[in-house]
């Protein structure tokens, strides 16, 4: 009796580790778990977009007014130059207008005279990346001859206009040349000349990059 109980336990023991080994083969094995897709990737990291902030437009007379001490030759000129229209009225089609007042000294000064035969503005229209057509040239020639006197105590005075410039200029560059007559000696019919230049870029009202 005892050994036929014995056979009967050996028996469920069998059977019962044989059910273990079929469930178990019925399952995923861990090695194939998620065999089937790639893991996730991990977010890229994306870098902040950098805005460039607009440079400022030069403006030579963003102040007002502007003085410049030029020098040709043995002549020293003093230069103020200021607008009677206030910048932010320098728009691309508006007619601006530049004022200029002028003395100049001589070294050595032994007494001889200096005067401005000419005086000449060329105002060249631009943005940050192209220049325009320069607009016509606009000339002072002196009406006496030789010239009008410009040493100090004498001045000179003048006011050009710039036009209408391109829509998409922002600013324009004013180019001025100025042509003396100097006297050779104090009671000479001879003079020397000689030439300054200067330049001033203003803004356009409107058109600030």
């Amino acid at each position: 009796m005892f050994g036929s109980n014995r056979r009967r336990a050996v028996g469920a023991s069998v059977a019962v580790a044989t059910a273990t080994l079929l469930l178990a083969a019925c399952g995923t094995p861990p090695w194939a778990v998620g065999s089937g897709e790639a893991p996730p990737s991990p977010p890229v990291p994306t870098a902040p977009i950098q805005t460039v902030a607009p440079q400022p437009v030069p403006n030579d007379l963003s102040s007002g007014s502007t003085e410049r001490n030029l020098q040709a030759g043995s002549v020293g000129a003093a230069v103020n130059y200021w607008s009677t229209l206030s910048m932010d009225r320098w728009t691309a089609t508006a007619l601006k207008p530049v004022s200029l007042s002028m003395m100049t000294t001589v070294t050595p000064d032994d007494g001889q005279q200096v005067y401005l035969q000419r005086a000449s503005m060329i105002a060249v229209p631009g943005n940050a990346t192209q220049s325009f057509a320069p607009l016509t040239a606009q000339v002072d020639q002196a009406t006496v001859t030789p010239g009008y006197p410009v040493l100090d105590p004498y001045s000179y005075s003048q006011t050009f206009n710039v036009g209408e410039v391109p829509s998409t200029a922002t600013f324009v560059k004013l180019q001025f040349t100025y042509e003396y007559l100097v006297q050779t000696t104090p009671t000479s019919n001879e003079y020397a000349k000689q030439t300054a230049t200067d330049s001033l870029t203003i803004a356009i009202a409107g058109n600030a990059e």
